[in-house]
């Protein structure tokens, strides 16, 4: 059946300029994940709702109500198609071999290339070196976000007071300290 609603959801994402990335259907949920060059926006994944929803409305994938999730691949994204590993040379990648492929069953590095059916991954344990792994001996993978340094003490907190008089107030022409949000498929 998920190969069925694949075939189907995936050209007419790509008509609205969408890649279909994983497709998941359990009982209640359909949850569908769309990227494409330089990431998605609301106004696409909106759009990609309402082509969806339009699809699943004829196909009628499976009996009684369902949930439909319409998201981005979000920060760390799976890797399953030689696309998606392509996509990804560059970054910070977590791998799971299958038991038959040999000794390296965990590994988590800098995906340096994909090329003739295997991934080339620069460990981070181990520098300067590589490990290449078939693509049908991976049994999971999905790329790593990497957080930036921890900031540096500002200079007022290393001397141990709060604001500019000490007393843990903060100037009122202060901008408000930086937050940073991370959506999570």
């Amino acid at each position: 059946m998920s190969d069925d609603v694949h075939g189907v959801l995936s050209p007419l994402l790509d008509a609205v300029g969408l890649e279909l990335v994983d497709l998941e259907l359990r009982p209640g949920l359909v949850r569908v994940v769309v990227d494409r060059e330089g990431g998605v926006d609301l106004d696409s994944l909106a759009e990609a709702n309402r082509v969806v929803s339009r699809a699943l409305d004829e196909l009628d994938p499976m009996p009684g109500r369902y949930t439909l999730e319409v998201s981005s691949p979000g920060v760390e994204r799976r890797l399953s198609t030689p696309a998606q590993f392509a996509r990804a040379v560059g970054e910070v990648v977590s791998v799971r071999t299958l038991p038959e492929t040999g000794e390296v069953r965990r590994l988590q590095g800098r995906l340096v290339s994909v090329e003739g059916g295997r991934v080339s991954i620069e460990p981070a344990d181990a520098p300067g070196t590589k490990v290449e792994i078939p693509l049908d001996g991976i049994e999971r993978a999905r790329t790593v976000f990497e957080w930036g340094p921890a900031p540096a003490p500002s200079p007022s907190r290393a001397r141990g007071k709060k604001g500019p008089g000490g007393g843990g107030v903060p100037a009122k022409d202060a901008p408000p300290p930086p937050t940073e949000r991370v959506a999570t498929p």
